[in-house]
């Protein structure tokens, strides 16, 4: 069925020229088609109210521009958030991690893999000296060959579902539970840690607010393209409210 929106419809060669550029995500065609609806309901609105533009590009940034206000954030905003999230502005943390990690594929059965891992996890907690032991023989990570040594991580250098927890750990301590992530199940210990020290609030309260600022601009953008896609006459694709790299 065509995909028509406000009569234009959508021809096949456009949505091969948009497709190569969501290859990443969950259902690239889906997404191509759906930002080709998208940025044409915004197209259209924009010649209605006569904005003039080079390209479609700055006809849709003057569309936004003149549709969508977004105040600045205030310093009393700014120092809640600062105050909300001390982490995003702590620098020199650091934390020395050893893991095991058993790695979940094709050829290995989750069910018998999560076994063995929860197995050696009650081995380690009642006897921890054996950490080294274990990480040699049974890691499917290189580490394991130092005895499951990830040496100092500071924030950003691991998965976000690993640093959460780790630096959420005490020195000295082995998880109680398997750390599961993308690449596995974890057992991890934490060796030892360094606090760092969080920057003052006037060093950061320009990044604050302009973060800040970005996220209230994309939720009005999203709210008013949901707006829009409700006036627009569309035909043969339904949209799922306005998740579109066009406002992201």
């Amino acid at each position: 069925m065509a995909i028509v929106i406000n009569g234009y419809e959508i021809e096949d060669a456009e949505v091969e020229r948009e497709l190569p550029l969501h290859q990443d995500a969950a259902n690239p065609l889906k997404r191509a088609v759906t930002t080709l609806a998208l940025r044409r309901i915004l197209l259209d609105e924009a010649a209605r109210l006569g904005l003039p533009a080079a390209s479609e590009e700055a006809a849709i940034e003057a569309l936004l521009a003149a549709e969508v206000q977004v105040p600045e954030p205030d310093e009393a905003s700014c120092l809640r958030h600062y105050q909300q999230y001390p982490q995003r502005f702590t620098v020199g943390e650091l934390v020395e991690v050893d893991h095991i990690l058993f790695q979940i594929t094709e050829r290995v059965p989750l069910e018998a893999l999560r076994e063995l891992a929860e197995q050696s996890l009650q081995e380690l907690l009642a006897e921890p000296t054996r950490f080294a032991e274990l990480a040699r023989s049974l890691s499917n990570c290189p580490s394991g060959e130092v005895g499951g040594n990830l040496g100092q991580l500071s924030r950003g250098d691991t998965v976000p579902e690993f640093e959460r927890v780790v630096f959420a750990m005490n020195p000295g301590e082995i998880l109680p539970r398997l750390l599961e992530t993308r690449f596995g199940l974890h057992i991890v210990r934490v060796a030892r840690r360094i606090e760092g020290r969080v920057l003052p609030f006037e060093r950061v309260q320009a990044h604050i607010g302009e973060a800040l600022q970005a996220a209230s601009r994309d939720a009005a953008w999203r709210q008013y393209l949901q707006l829009l896609v409700g006036r627009a006459k569309i035909e043969g694709i339904t949209l799922e409210g306005a998740d579109s790299p066009l406002v992201q």
